[in-house]
């Protein structure tokens, strides 16, 4: 996640990584089933599912009594001395999910509130999808597609309700780090694309060495490392913008970084690309698609499908593609196309082309071809990654580079520069936290399988690229037939080997066919 800082803890309950567990609150997992789906048998419910918070959230105490070892920005220097005896000396609590955290599930819907106030205020989340009690479930997204609805209505400017995955350890680390005790279980082994140093253990020791608290955030600081892993934003929003972005990493797993590895210095020196390819409809020039009343309509509950496609059509391929559709009343919408000068105007999902195309028009950097760009990121993909869906406000820069002009002394007509609508003055963590205390997202109805199996639709195809056919996302099992009366729109595909979605294009296009496993109507 871009510009990603250090969320609010607790002042008696300090949400910090600990490795010991404590024995204070029992933890236990708010249930969060999803579907697995196949177009040949429909969606199934993995009724085993479950989330668990992350380690940066719960309270680190003494293993000896109650005796906090992280208040506020800074650790206690007589049980942390140094990262392993903090290790040692300090013990992780369960979570009061609901109460301390404003965490909540009913049936397969998980809400994240942004402010929680009870003997101490909680802002923001991260929570990760488990496949047991002990281990995360592993997704392999290549030649896949992952979809879930989120409700983003509640979510204002300055607020990020992110859905995406981190190439994390199954067991959070436990196996590969024997100080650390805890594991998965307890949400430990957090790593992202911008190698961050606000984590309060890594790799089962404490990063309490050359601690620096933040002089923004009051419960927060840096460490001497950073945790870097490949990344895949599937979806970073609130009302007014969202983006999706992959950021490949030149490290194989989860991986403790120090100095200009971490980009402490020089961001783009990180093994890390911190700036990721992104596609954000506004950013990208159209600023008609994505919002209240816009054509996908913020205001009501709708439907995100991401397709990870590769390079020869099989699980084993390369990345070669992401594309992004939406389902909305009941209407599959195409994503948004490019109007970039200088850029094809026939393009609407991430690609290298469309990467290159980017860096070029809006003059930023080539960090993510740097870092391998999408072949980088899809060797992550193909070993599995975890599921990560929190809620956040960045004291970093504001949210500003999700949703308004970033960077804000630049000409906001320049190519690039404007992400949203919200005013640059927009999202001050100090302001947010009072006025939008209330703010809340809720992602629901998680599906993942077989390309074109997880979402269908009762309506038409609009705008852009590929589109809907198969089993519906809800339910039990069921197999259904193609939208009715389906015809892709201009630009959009229309066949391929393994495609069972329209053939037939719209009036002007016909069905062109660019390789085996890619049809276009053009």
């Amino acid at each position: 996640m871009f510009n990603k800082a250090a969320l609010i803890a607790l002042s008696y309950a300090a949400m910090v990584f600990g490795q010991q567990v404590g024995t204070n609150t029992a933890e236990t997992h708010p249930a969060l089933p999803w579907q697995k789906c196949t177009k040949s048998g429909g969606c199934v419910t993995q009724s085993s599912g479950k989330v668990t918070l992350d380690s940066n959230w719960r309270w680190l105490h003494s293993t000896k009594d109650l005796t906090n070892c992280y208040t506020g920005n800074t650790w206690d220097a007589t049980l942390c001395p140094d990262a392993t005896t903090c290790a040692s000396n300090c013990a992780l609590e369960g979570a009061d999910y609901s109460g301390t955290y404003g965490i909540t599930t009913s049936g397969n819907a998980l809400t994240l509130k942004f402010v929680t106030s009870s003997q101490q205020k909680n802002i923001g989340s991260r929570v990760y999808l488990m496949a047991s009690d002990t281990e995360y479930e592993m997704f392999k997204v290549l030649n896949q597609e992952f979809t879930f609805d989120v409700d983003v209505s509640n979510l204002p400017c300055g607020l990020n309700g992110a859905l995406y995955f981190s190439q994390m350890d199954a067991d959070g680390g436990l196996s590969r780090f024997p100080t650390n005790k805890a594991g998965a279980k307890y949400g430990t082994g957090y790593c992202d694309s911008q190698c961050p140093r606000d984590i309060k253990f890594i790799n089962g020791q404490a990063n309490s060495a050359g601690w620096s608290p933040s002089s923004s955030d009051a419960n927060a600081g840096s460490g001497q490392y950073g945790t870097c892993c490949n990344e895949m934003d599937v979806w970073e929003a609130n009302n007014n913008a969202a983006a999706f972005t992959p950021h490949p990493c030149t490290v194989t797993e989860q991986t403790r970084c120090e100095g200009d590895a971490c980009g402490t210095t020089d961001r783009y020196a990180s093994v890390c690309d911190p700036d990721g390819c992104d596609f954000n409809s506004f950013r990208m020039g159209d600023k008609t698609f994505y919002g209240a009343g816009m054509t996908v309509d913020t205001t009501k509950k709708f439907t995100v499908v991401t397709q990870f496609i590769t390079n020869d059509g099989t699980a084993t391929g390369t990345l070669s593609e992401i594309r992004r559709i939406y389902v909305q009343n009941g209407k599959v919408i195409q994503n948004s196309n490019v109007n970039i000068p200088g850029m094809d105007s026939t393009m609407n999902s991430i690609t290298s082309d469309f990467c290159t195309q980017q860096k070029t028009a809006f003059g930023d950097t080539t960090s993510f071809q740097d870092k391998g760009g999408l072949a980088g990121i899809s060797k992550g993909m193909a070993d599995g990654m975890v599921l990560v869906l929190s809620v956040w406000d960045d004291h970093a820069v504001n949210m500003l580079w999700l949703d308004s002009d970033y960077p804000t002394d630049a000409d906001p007509t320049a190519p690039g520069i404007a992400r949203g609508t919200c005013a640059t003055t927009s999202g001050v963590p100090t302001d947010i936290e009072t006025s939008e205390a209330n703010a809340s997202v809720t992602f629901s109805n998680i599906r993942f399988g077989d390309l074109n199996s997880t979402y269908s639709t009762t309506g038409a195809v609009t705008t852009g690229s590929p589109a809907p056919t198969t089993n519906p996302g809800g339910g039990s099992p069921t197999t259904t037939g193609s939208a009715p009366a389906a015809t892709q729109s201009k630009y959009g595909q229309c066949g391929g080997q393994g495609w069972n979605g329209p053939t037939a294009c719209a009036s002007g296009s016909t069905c062109k066919v660019s390789n085996q496993y890619y049809s276009q109507c053009l």
